[in-house]
């Protein structure tokens, strides 16, 4: 028997946990890791390029995507790679006293990196199993926000204990080794819980109409290429956060830098409120918001208010690099009105990554936009350092908010001809 009308009433049972943790290692390898790398003093150009290339795994999940289909089920394979993802956790906490920390942390956030792409596919591709269309797009606001609770979780609490624990010890070594453990630890529990509450569902299974699964395997990869419109698919995909992925770079050193070097000398835990607290609420505020109007109105009606609120806020940053405030109330109101916008605009993203992903092979080929959104943001974020160093913070601010216009053109090409809103046009 088919139990999705069951799993309807029981969604919150799993949709909140499951983001979260989809989310804890995402937001470990995409911020932490910075953070982490800046307290212990590695230049900024490689921040921004050894931390853009972990975003490789993500990039290239589609090559494998489809394995998450034709394979097992999708509940075992999130089981599974959970209690891998915290086991490489706990192993980062063993690296990071080591003389070769950089080399060592960075090959393990790889492990954790590529566990974590392939735990989004089978996520994802659970989640679009489990509940029709009208509840996935009224269920986008709820999994966004437990997805950034583990970002508060992260780079809120996580980096606010690690300043703590640098109080205590005077080690950012210490404290950070410390602070993994923590984290390793805490998602292994998670991992023990999805293994007894994920529910089981009958239509989770390989699909696999052929002997040959490699057959298979490019029949799902090749249908992804030929559905219509597919260049403006995949110039949204790649253009709409061109923008974010060198914003995101270079705000946390921008943040903790000192003065002299145009930043505004934020300590951990300062920054670990501000920007991961106060600042990820507001994402969520504004996801949750997002995904509400979505699924009310469609998002044609939505998408250019989105597109300008995914961009106009940035001029905060501009604000800030220039004025350099001392007071901690300005910069807190800046983060929290850019990640309110920054929330309601990525909803247009997830949403359109859905209605792209329609027909039989879904999980695949919403894992194929994901990998795309990756490569658009690995690309720009691996030169944002660079730009930085030779910009100054306010130069590069302004070069961000002129890297808008490729999202706006993106936006101007797509054509949604099927919508999640219950007023459909």
């Amino acid at each position: 028997m088919d139990d999705t009308e069951p799993l309807k009433s029981k969604a919150w049972r799993w949709i909140p946990s499951l983001y979260f943790s989809q989310g804890i290692p995402n937001v470990a390898v995409v911020a932490v890791a910075v953070t982490m790398y800046a307290n212990l003093d590695v230049p900024n150009t490689q921040i921004a390029l050894y931390t853009s290339w972990l975003y490789l795994p993500w990039v290239i999940k589609p090559l494998w995507s489809p394995l998450i289909d034709l394979v097992g089920t999708k509940r075992g394979w999130i089981v599974a790679l959970q209690f891998v993802i915290g086991s490489a956790l706990g192993l980062i906490a063993f690296t990071i006293p080591t003389s070769f920390f950089l080399q060592a942390t960075l090959a393990v956030f790889w492990l954790v990196a590529f566990s974590s792409a392939t735990h989004d596919i089978a996520a994802d591709g659970f989640y679009l199993l489990a509940l029709k269309k009208p509840e996935q797009a009224a269920f986008v606001g709820v999994r966004s926000t437990f997805f950034r609770l583990a970002m508060i979780t992260g780079q809120g609490g996580l980096v606010y204990l690690v300043g703590k624990l640098h109080g205590n010890s005077g080690s950012f070594t210490t404290a950070w080794a410390i602070a993994f453990g923590v984290l390793a630890g805490f998602f292994l529990l998670v991992a023990v819980y999805h293994w007894r509450a994920l529910p089981r569902l009958e239509i989770d299974r390989p699909q696999t109409r052929s002997h040959n699964p490699w057959q298979g395997y490019w029949t799902v990869f090749s249908e992804f290429f030929r559905k219509p419109e597919i260049l403006t698919i995949l110039g949204f995909l790649l253009f709409y956060r061109v923008a974010e992925a060198q914003l995101v770079r270079m705000v946390t050193p921008f943040l903790l830098d000192a003065r002299t070097e145009g930043g505004l000398a934020l300590s951990n835990e300062e920054l670990g409120v501000l920007s991961g607290t106060y600042g990820v609420i507001a994402l969520i505020i504004g996801g949750l918001l997002g995904g509400y109007l979505v699924s009310l109105h469609g998002l044609r009606k939505m998408l250019w208010w989105m597109v300008a609120a995914m961009h106009v806020p940035n001029v905060v940053y501009v604000i800030l690099a220039v004025t350099q405030p001392t007071g901690l109330a300005p910069v807190g109101a800046a983060l929290v009105f850019e990640h309110l916008g920054y929330g309601f605009g990525f909803t247009a993203y997830m949403v359109y990554m859905m209605l792209a992903a329609e027909g039989e092979h879904k999980t695949a080929h919403y894992a194929i936009c994901t990998g795309f959104m990756a490569l658009g943001m690995m690309l720009p974020g691996m030169a944002s350092g660079w730009i930085q160093t030779e910009l100054g913070y306010a130069n590069f601010f302004w070069w961000v908010l002129i890297c808008a216009v490729p999202s706006i053109a993106a936006a101007a090409f797509i054509k949604i001809n099927q919508d999640f809103g219950r007023k459909q046009n």
